[in-house]
């Protein structure tokens, strides 16, 4: 999990560097951070950066960690939703950066451990592992204060996802390896984003 952190931090440094050198004159924001705040509603702390990189265009990255399981005393497993997700987007920005009307392109990624969730199809069961894929969205950012506004974003797109499945009364055994390829909303945020 650190050398994902160390690899994404690495690869979006110049990226930062360069859009901060090349808008120093500029008086606009340059980089944003956010928290998207029904996502804390599902008991995952998060926390997002959104980097300038030209007058209509920003690079953000979003990170969610639910560490929180349900496990019981006997090894069983309860309604848990224990996840870690990295939601890297591009958008294009069709007034100017962190203002108004936004389309994105996201490649999001995630780790799960997911028990017992009649919504996400583990009703009496255990899902443990990981997902990929590639979505648009589209959003609207306003400007609420001098350095806060708020931002509402939805999102569709496919994701890819292989899990082992393991019966919730016990978690021990693995039952078979499910891959699933999955159409449909992939981002929705309301975020509070403060404004360097």
């Amino acid at each position: 999990m650190r050398k994902v952190f160390f690899f994404v931090f690495m690869a979006l440094l110049p990226l930062c560097l360069q859009a901060q050198t090349s808008l120093e004159d500029d008086k606009g924001a340059v980089v944003g951070i956010k928290t998207n705040i029904p996502y804390w509603g599902t008991a995952t702390p998060n926390l997002g950066v959104e980097f300038r990189l030209a007058k209509h265009w920003t690079l953000e990255a979003e990170v969610g960690l639910n560490p929180f399981t349900n496990k019981h005393d006997d090894g069983s497993w309860g309604k848990s939703l224990k996840h870690f997700r990295l939601h890297p987007e591009v958008r294009y920005w069709f007034c100017e950066s962190f203002y108004g009307h936004f389309l994105g392109l996201h490649v999001p990624y995630l780790i799960y451990n997911v028990s017992d969730i009649k919504l996400l199809g583990t009703e009496d069961e255990r899902h443990q592992g990981w997902g990929t894929g590639v979505g648009i969205s589209y959003g609207y950012n306003w400007a609420v204060g001098k350095h806060w506004n708020i931002e509402a974003t939805v999102g569709v797109g496919y994701l890819y996802l292989e899990s082992d499945k393991y019966p919730c009364a016990n978690c021990g055994q693995k039952m078979e390896t499910v891959k699933k390829h999955y159409f449909g909303p992939t981002q929705a945020a309301v975020s509070a984003i403060y404004l360097f």
